[in-house]
């Protein structure tokens, strides 16, 4: 088992501490957003990164994958609990908590019974919709916070939309400027200087700017109080019906979780050059959220944005999270003061830039120039998502994965080579230089396990290669031989229609045969009763030789 802090150097050291400390001051404002987002205290964004983050650097596989709660998260979180609890209520507050510990069994469970592949169904048209429309919902909301305008941030997107067009009149004239100077700063900043932590730039500069012209009198919002101290381990007390209230949000937080989180951690350790364990990353990342859960946070998930920061910076191990956890323990014990002045529309300026990204206006376009079909699985889960809700969204996320699926699946690549078609060698097994001529035969070979969705395709393109022979004034087909090399598996409707096709062929007086069979597949076909226990499964180039002889 790889130890804890792997890589881990004297002389990359100094380099991991340093990278900690640029870590510090991009999770933290971000952190302090987030947790505005789903609707709950600062303190709640700033507990995740401590002991929760501990657990994730000391469990985690990955070397530089970063565990936070992150925007998507963070809005799943408040359009899930929105409508059991009143946003910034401590019982909102024991919600997502709870939910962070249900998301947290979920994921050690998925790791102890190796479930991880669960997560290829999120595929990534699904993820650019679902994410996209989470993040269209939190930019509303953070647009609304940098113009100062009031609106309902625990409603849903039209209402959102609708309370921002409404309020335009009312918009406050220096929470425009501090908000606009902010966006230039952290854009033109990431262009000039990328390796700055611009985020805590601009939460540090208009604080100071609040501070010296008194901006929070002419009707700019702040933070307010933060209560200092750190974390404390307790236990969300709920009654039974509401955990169950929170499974179904609890599930569409693990699977997001999982499917990008698996992705980042695998495609920076390949980049790298060090091996990753998907089990063990889901272990930490249930671990994670359990202690996230005790100690007054909410979801933990993967953030790319900082996993892409640190490796910028440098960074090879996870000590720059144990860094991060230590500095926001310093801040919570000794400088949450600082925190009260930080204006709301720098804190908006900061996430709505971070989330920007994940519009996934780019992916969109990559995916309309390459495959309308997932385009269009894109599109509808953005729709979802955005109108009907996040849970909605991910249900039919799963539906449309399971439809572009089947709709692949039903139509797999069959070869067909016709009576007097030169049977090439990539078809035969140790075929000489040249080709062999079959007169009479028709060689089959289908690319796929044969199962529910394909049976009837490869039944028709069988018979249809049998008859389009003989009209075409080729002669009559003799013999079929079935090229079951690419068949893994068959299932119990793939052999029904597959014992359609035997007596079909029979009524034709057309024999059958096979090559290439996996001994697998030849157990799975007699148990289906498809074929005797002494069959035999010559390969192509015996059996087209041999029936062309007969």
């Amino acid at each position: 088992m790889q130890r804890p802090l792997a890589g881990l150097t004297r002389k990359n050291f100094a380099r991991e501490v340093l990278a900690g400390v640029t870590l510090i001051a991009i999770a933290i404002p971000l952190n302090i957003g987030y947790a505005q987002i789903a609707g709950l205290p600062a303190t709640a964004g700033l507990y995740a990164l401590v002991v929760p983050t501990i657990v994730w650097a000391l469990i985690v596989s990955s070397r530089q994958l970063v565990a936070s709660p992150d925007a998507a998260a963070a809005a799943l979180v408040a359009s899930s609990i929105g409508g059991l609890a009143t946003a910034g209520s401590q019982n909102y507050l024991v919600m997502a908590m709870a939910q962070a510990v249900i998301c947290g069994v979920m994921l050690m469970l998925m790791s102890v019974f190796k479930l991880g592949f669960l997560a290829n169904f999120l595929s990534k048209p699904i993820l650019v919709g679902f994410v996209g429309g989470l993040a269209l919902d939190i930019l509303v909301s953070q647009i609304a916070k940098m113009l100062g305008v009031k609106i309902d941030s625990g409603g849903e997107f039209v209402e959102k939309l609708t309370g921002l067009v409404q309020g335009l009149g009312t918009v406050n004239v220096w929470s425009l400027l501090i908000s606009v100077c902010g966006v230039l700063i952290l854009l033109l900043g990431r262009r000039i200087a990328p390796v700055v932590p611009w985020a805590l730039v601009v939460m540090v500069v208009a604080t100071v700017v609040v501070l010296l012209t008194h901006a929070d009198k002419a009707g700019v919002s702040v933070l307010g109080e933060v209560p200092a101290g750190p974390p404390t381990l307790t236990w969300p007390i709920l009654d039974w019906s509401t955990w169950f209230a929170l499974i179904p949000s609890a599930i569409a937080l693990t699977m997001v979780t999982v499917a990008e989180g698996l992705l980042v951690s695998r495609s920076y350790g390949e980049k790298r050059g060090y091996s990753t364990s998907p089990n063990r990353d889901l272990l930490a990342f249930g671990a994670a959220n359990v202690a996230a859960g005790a100690s007054g946070s909410f979801m933990m998930g993967s953030s790319t944005s900082r996993t892409a920061a640190m490796d910028q910076a440098g960074s090879r191990t996870q000590l720059p999270s144990l860094v991060l956890a230590v500095g926001t323990l310093l801040l919570l014990l000794f400088g949450t003061a600082l925190l009260a002045d930080i204006p709301s529309p720098a804190i908006g300026a900061i996430v709505g830039v971070a989330v920007l990204p994940l519009l996934g206006v780019k992916e969109f376009r990559q995916l309309w120039a390459t495959d309308r079909f997932e385009f269009t699985i894109g599109a509808v889960c953005f729709l979802v998502t955005l109108f009907v809700g996040s849970i909605p969204g991910i249900v039919v996320a799963f539906v449309l994965a399971l439809i572009n699926m089947a709709k692949r699946a039903a139509a797999p690549a069959i070869d067909v080579l016709k009576v007097d078609d030169q049977v090439s060698r990539s078809l035969l097994d140790e075929a000489p230089e040249g080709t062999v001529t079959a007169p009479g035969v028709v060689v089959v070979r289908m690319a796929a396990p044969l199962f529910f969705a394909n049976g009837s395709v490869f039944s028709d393109a069988v018979k249809k290669a049998v008859t389009s022979a003989d009209d075409a004034g080729n002669g009559p087909v003799k013999h079929v031989v079935l090229d079951m090399e690419a068949v893994t598996d068959v299932d119990v409707t793939g052999a029904e229609a597959f014992e359609s096709l035997q007596g079909w062929l029979e009524q034709q007086q057309v024999s059958l045969s096979f090559s290439r069979m996996r001994p697998q597949t030849h157990d799975r076909l007699v148990k289906l009763g498809l074929l005797g226990d002494h069959d035999t499964y010559p390969t192509n180039r015996a059996a087209v030789t041999a029936l062309a002889g007969s």
